[in-house]
């Protein structure tokens, strides 16, 4: 005997699990479900079964193939247009030359078809149909039977006032070659609505057959939960692929639990997946192979695909995510929800029940999804902050992700020009390094290899080397999973939003652009003792080479060793206290009031702790007091000012206004710019000329900015305390706002409005000045909030400003979601 798996269906009803795949390919505890159909035709020793394929059907292929692995042999009949169920086995007539049977391959059942093949043979029907009761027949086609088998009548989907009998044609059928001989060739024809009713009419032999046992035709999304929830329970009988670990726990080979997690069966673990410390999860979940579930997690009775990411205190409920779905910190699936291929739902957001994300979407920070995402990218942040774009290792930052930035990136470049690529330490960053390489090295560019360097001496070796360009690839200093590409021009300055415009575009269209020859990489050594000796040559000989100064010095990474060499090499007496290597800089932040009672035990005249990528500087006195982001500005200010007399100062509007009053003490000038680092670092290196030391390696460069520190408060014999001590006080006060993405713009527009436009100004943000102080509010570029930063001669002024504005941003947020 033959078999016809009928695996054309498209399963419109299941998206979005069947945009990227056919139904019969949709994983049913972790097989396709189609596997299932395959394992019951072997068992019943049918060895030559044809498969008919009309939806994508390439992959059916692929995966199955001859069918030799499966122990049968398989043949393929593809249909150019759809032929409905009838018609699709016609277009197979030419392999079916006895009796055969024909089955769903996006139906799941166990059962035993031997008394319905054996009942065939002894009524000599045509057709027989392997019937099964359900409890809603609503759904399904109803057939009604005489006392010896024989089909009296069909009724289609009928209404309960016409539901005669609770047997239903379950789509299995044992037929006679000669019944294609009424479906006419190359047209659509139906079994239930076209064959049988006409074989019924012509009084032809058929006959149902009520089978015992598991059947569900899987035609939504609460079935096909159902279907694994029943797998999980053992009541459809079928094999599963894993080892019996007790207490319903089965898991596929190397399989990584942490002993603290909490796993509770039934479940289904695949092989590979890695589940974290105090994850919990739960009855009636299946995870695919490779998945990973990170500390502290909680899924029930949710249904993850293979290669999905389940990040720190996420959790799901009754949810379905899909191939490579990654799920950020902090997320929340609820139940009925579905995330597609490939999407990525990042840290803080939530989908509601019954949420459907199509594949390759982005779901923002913190968003709250109230209704299906079919169209266009999403709610998420743009591709890039500045000139910088984030991305998560375990999450959306992907080689290929990689390289096709490094596609759009080299397009925007002349071919053949050279371009600056470093990195961090590690294998991580030698796997971006390697992939953004090639795509850079694919559109036509030259690729400099910079080595593993802190930020700073990243810009100083492009800007020496004089290079078109550069990117550099560090991680987060507080989040060591996340990533940031940095993009630079000539002088290592950020990019400017129209250059980074450019290169988002073409990222977004896929310009690449073919060369004809691709140019090898040229290493660079030695660039951070060239650093090192550029920065040491711009001291004078007045400052610290007379009057060292002991300094209490906190890094890690990279920057710590350049660090220490440095301020030695300049004269200071270095106490280093390296942070812990394991920590992300948030905790070691935490940590530093431990940092600060060290510098005074150590007899340091100051203390300064550097993150790791030489970007951000915290300073303290010696007796362990730590500076305010106000006071350093209005230090480095000065410093600057006192350098370069009546000079134009320029910084972003969100600095301190006490550095106006810095200022104005010593002549100079500051101008406001816009935030974005590349406008602001232009400004900078317009206004800088030969000027030493340039502003923008006060502002950019946070080794710099403590060697010229230092320098200063030995040319004036002074300590930091004292330098402090005459500086003007101003209290700063900031605070968070939430609020979705696409709530912004409306909310900022009311807020304006509100305030009168004497005191307004809209340079970034809308700043606001108050007799007293002044506030400044603006949205975040990466996150959807509103960052509000209030200052005054008062730390109850600054309070209350900062308050106001806090207050009635919830207020004109919370308006927006009951208009919505």
């Amino acid at each position: 005997m033959k078999a016809i798996i009928m695996a054309g269906g498209e399963g419109s009803r299941l998206r979005p699990l069947t945009c990227k795949r056919p139904k019969p390919l949709v994983p049913v505890a972790n097989r396709p479900v189609m596997e299932y159909c395959v394992d019951l035709l072997r068992d019943l020793g049918i060895k030559e079964v044809g498969v008919t394929l009309q939806y994508l059907p390439a992959l059916i292929q692929e995966y199955f193939g001859d069918g030799s692995d499966f122990g049968l042999h398989l043949h393929y009949f593809i249909e150019d247009k759809p032929l409905g169920t009838a018609g699709s086995v016609k277009n197979a007539a030419s392999f079916l030359d006895e009796t055969f049977v024909v089955v769903s391959g996006d139906a799941l059942t166990d059962f035993d078809l031997r008394p319905a093949i054996a009942r065939h043979k002894e009524s000599g029907a045509l057709a027989t149909l392997v019937l099964t009761t359900v409890d809603n027949p609503l759904e399904y086609g109803v057939v009604i039977t005489n006392p010896d088998g024989s089909i009296r009548s069909f009724l289609e989907k009928p209404s309960w006032g016409e539901v005669f009998s609770d047997r239903v044609n379950t789509g299995i059928y044992i037929l006679e070659p000669e019944v294609l001989e009424l479906v006419p060739e190359g047209q659509p024809f139906d079994f239930s609505k076209d064959l049988f009713p006409r074989l019924l009419k012509d009084k032809k032999p058929i006959y149902g057959i009520n089978l015992s046992g598991y059947w569900c035709d899987i035609g939504n999304l609460a079935q096909y939960r159902q279907a694994q929830e029943d797998v999980l329970s053992g009541k459809v009988k079928v094999r599963v692929v894993g080892e019996d670990r007790g207490n319903g726990i089965v898991t596929g080979e190397g399989v990584e639990i942490d002993p603290a997690a909490r796993i509770a069966g039934p479940v289904l673990i695949g092989s590979y997946c890695r589940i974290g410390a105090g994850a919990a999860v739960g009855p009636f979940t299946v995870l695919g192979p490779y998945t990973r579930v990170d500390e502290g997690a909680s899924i029930k009775r949710s249904i993850l695909w293979d290669n999905v990411y389940v990040g720190e205190g996420t959790s799901l409920r009754g949810a379905v995510a899909c191939s490579r779905a990654s799920l950020q910190r902090q997320v929340r699936i609820y139940e009925g929800a579905v995330i597609g291929d490939g999407s990525l739902v990042d840290a803080g957001a939530e989908v509601r029940p019954e949420v459907k994300v199509w594949p390759e979407k982005i779901l923002g920070r913190e968003t709250v999804v109230h209704e299906s995402l079919i169209w266009g990218q999403g709610t998420g942040r743009p591709l890039f902050v500045g000139s910088q774009a984030p991305g998560y290792l375990k999450g959306d930052l992907t080689p290929f992700q990689v390289t096709r930035l490094g596609l759009a990136y080299g397009a925007s470049f002349k071919p053949g020009a050279m371009v600056g690529l470093s990195t961090f330490t590690g294998g991580a960053g030698e796997m971006l390094f390697k992939a953004m390489a090639a795509g850079l090295m694919a559109a036509g560019v030259k690729v400099a290899d910079l080595g593993r360097l802190p930020t700073a001496v990243h810009r100083f070796a492009v800007r020496s080397l004089k290079l078109a360009g550069g990117c550099h690839i560090k991680q987060d200093a507080a989040n060591r999973d996340k990533v940031w590409l940095h993009l630079v021009n000539e002088r290592g300055h950020d990019l400017a939003p129209g250059a980074v415009r450019k290169i988002e575009n073409l990222y977004w269209r896929e310009d690449g652009r073919q060369v004809k020859e691709v140019q090898a990489t040229t290493y660079f050594p030695a660039l951070k003792e060239a650093y090192r000796e550029w920065l040491l040559s711009t001291l004078g000989d007045n400052g610290l080479k007379r009057r060292p100064v002991r300094i209490a010095l906190g890094c890690q990474g990279e920057i710590a060793a350049l660090a220490a060499e440095v301020l030695q090499r300049a004269g200071a007496d270095v106490v280093r206290l390296d942070f812990d290597p394991a920590k992300g800089w948030g905790a070691i932040q935490e940590d530093m009031p431990f940092f600060a009672a060290e510098i005074e035990r150590y007899g340091a005249g100051l203390g300064a702790a550097l993150d790791q990528n030489g970007e951000e500087l915290i300073l303290f006195t010696g007796e362990g007091r730590r500076l305010t982001t106000s006071q350093q500005q209005a230090l480095l200010a000065r410093v600057y000012l006192e350098a370069n007399r009546e000079a134009l100062l320029v910084l972003p509007v969100t600095a301190s206004r006490v550095v106006e009053l810095v200022a104005g003490c010593l002549g100079g000038r500051v101008e406001r710019v816009k935030s974005h680092p590349g406008i602001h670092q232009e400004a900078m290196a317009r206004v800088d000329g030969e000027a030493a030391p340039e502003q923008q390696h006060l502002q950019l460069d946070a080794l710099a900015a403590l060697l010229y520190i230092l320098d200063w408060l030995a040319r004036r014999d002074e300590s930091l305390a004292e330098a402090v001590a005459g500086l003007p006080a101003v209290h700063t006060v900031t605070r968070t706002v939430p609020c979705p993405w696409e709530a912004k713009g409306r909310v900022m527009r009311t807020l304006i409005n509100e305030e009168p436009a004497e005191r307004v100004e809209l340079l970034d943000g809308v700043q606001i000045r108050h007799k007293d102080g002044w506030s400044l509010v603006f949205p975040d570029g990466e996150t959807p909030h509103y960052r509000i930063c209030s200052e005054a001669f008062s730390q109850e002024m600054a309070e209350e400003l900062a308050g106001f504005y806090e207050q009635r941003l919830k207020e004109l947020i919370a308006r927006e979601k009951d208009w919505e």
